[in-house]
């Protein structure tokens, strides 16, 4: 039986989620998980309480509970159920008050909230993106902090959205399509802003993969055409001097960061 986790926050619970998930990716086991945002009131977290002891009951173990609580009186509750506790709030705020001789004063829905000094800008750069996909237009290049090329399905959008959200970043993406593949350059509007390029390429074979899912058995994901693209794309980008990355075996996440890493991009936290 899966071992059972409970995220729990009086906020959005994306804190304790990212927290939790990135411990238990340590460990070669597969995790039932429940997230619970917003436990915001006294018969809410009796609620919670009941659910992490119920789960106890019907499992005999005892489940894992990470949570993110700023209300003490919330988090008593939680602490007083039969979960194994993992306070990632506390575990940090106390050394922190010592070495920096402050006392902390949380703040409910402070980390994600929409009180956050830079919501409108992330709110902004996600628009923008959207706006700016798969090269719909190309009239606000000039505004964009990034711009990513590459074929189609080869990981732009996902990519373009992920940087919006979580940096704020303006970044808009360009698809090379197979009309592109006769006379493969780049548009004027790019040209102008080259050194907001970036590529990013994958293995044909698995391009052929997701393309097959899309359009299935049809010349836009057939192997041949997507050795052809992925070629002649990489050519391009080695001529222009475009720094490019494999995105083959990685997630979105890792090609963020990747693309952050190797441009310098300045990361506008939230």
């Amino acid at each position: 039986m899966a071992p059972k986790v409970f995220y729990i926050s009086d906020g959005t619970a994306i804190t304790a989620e990212v927290f939790g998930h990135a411990v238990l990716s340590q460990f070669p086991l597969e995790f039932e998980s429940l997230t619970i945002p917003f436990v915001e009131t006294l018969t809410k977290a009796e609620q919670v309480k009941r659910q992490i002891n119920d789960c106890f009951i019907t499992t005999g173990e005892r489940p894992l509970v990470f949570h993110s609580i700023v209300k003490p009186e919330i988090r008593d509750i939680i602490y007083s159920s039969e979960g194994l506790d993992y306070d990632f709030l506390n575990t940090f705020v106390a050394p922190l008050e010592q070495h920096l001789g402050v006392s902390a004063s949380p703040v409910l829905h402070r980390t994600h909230g929409k009180a956050n000094h830079g919501y409108e800008a992330r709110i902004d750069a996600i628009n923008f993106a959207m706006d700016n996909d798969d090269g719909q237009t190309m009239k606000h290049m000039d505004q964009a902090d990034l711009i990513l090329l590459g074929v189609s399905r080869c990981g732009k959008t996902p990519s373009s959205l992920y940087l919006s959200m979580q940096f704020g970043i303006k970044a808009a993406n360009y698809p090379f399509t197979e009309d592109d593949m006769d006379d493969l350059k780049l548009h004027e509007a790019l040209k102008r802003n080259k050194k907001k390029l970036f590529g990013l390429t994958i293995d044909p074979v698995r391009l052929h993969e997701i393309r097959q899912s899309r359009m299935e058995n049809s010349r836009y994901s057939s192997l041949k055409q997507c050795r052809l693209e992925v070629k002649e794309v990489e050519m391009m980008f080695k001529r222009e001097r475009i720094p490019y990355i494999d995105t083959t075996n990685h997630s979105v996440e890792e090609i963020a960061t990747k693309i952050l890493d190797v441009t310098g991009l300045e990361r506008h936290m939230f």
